[in-house]
């Protein structure tokens, strides 16, 4: 383990790579498609943020049923649009702001439009991204990788509590900085960092619970060092 939390090693990418082949074999390889076009993707992952899926997926649906376009919402009062998400809550909050993305994204074409990142770098995307209001660096990669395909990490709390749990990133690292750290352990492979994401996620879910992990049924505990450990959960 490097003692610069920032850093990755070889011994690290290893790691990375054996985690993700088991947990391939335990619960199968993720398959990518993309989800949602761009501007979708944003909005979605938007509407996710402390938020189930079941309601993320009920208030994006009645977003789309009230308002068909993305000028519409655009143009609509906060208020109308915190009563089509309020499934997911906080409303009040991610109605603004996404009127706020929707307006940035519409300055260059008139509507809100998320095409030049076809032409960028994934480093420029990523930055363009984050350069709107309320996005970032989980909800740019999350637009990059899930409905672009292109090679970014998105970290949310399920992936950053394994990950350190494991030992991939340094416990001292941040759910910001794992960005960054965890895309370069996975590899170049978009589909490589599809599936480490998605294996981390499953198994955040299922097996390294935040508070109570169940490490007798865990497939990575032969190589775990958290394994059993209560002082390091």
């Amino acid at each position: 383990m490097t003692d610069m939390p920032g850093k990755g090693d070889g011994a690290q990418r290893r790691l990375a790579r054996r985690v993700m082949s088991a947990l391939d074999e335990a619960y199968g390889r993720p398959q990518w498609s993309p989800r949602y076009p761009p501007v979708d993707e944003l909005v979605y992952t938007v509407l996710s943020q402390n938020t189930a899926d079941v309601n993320t997926d009920r208030s994006f649906a009645e977003l789309r049923r009230r308002f068909p376009t993305w000028e519409q919402v655009r143009d609509a009062d906060p208020g109308d649009i915190a009563k089509a998400i309020a499934h997911g809550g906080l409303g009040q909050i991610k109605a603004p702001r996404i009127k706020a993305i929707l307006a940035a994204l519409s300055e260059r074409t008139g509507r809100p439009d998320l095409s030049e990142l076809d032409g960028m770098t994934d480093s420029a995307a990523l930055d363009y991204l984050q350069s709107l209001p309320g996005v970032g660096p989980k909800t740019a990669a999350c637009v990059l990788l899930f409905s672009l395909g292109r090679p970014a990490m998105p970290v949310d709390t399920h992936v950053h509590r394994v990950a350190r749990r494991l030992g991939i990133i340094d416990r001292r690292v941040t759910a910001e900085q794992a960005h960054a750290l965890l895309g370069a352990l996975a590899g170049p492979d978009p589909l490589d960092i599809y599936a480490l994401h998605v294996d981390l996620v499953r198994h955040g879910r299922r097996i390294c619970h935040a508070r109570r992990p169940d490490c007798d049924r865990c497939p990575l505990a032969g190589f775990c060092p958290s394994a059993g450990r209560p002082e390091l959960w």
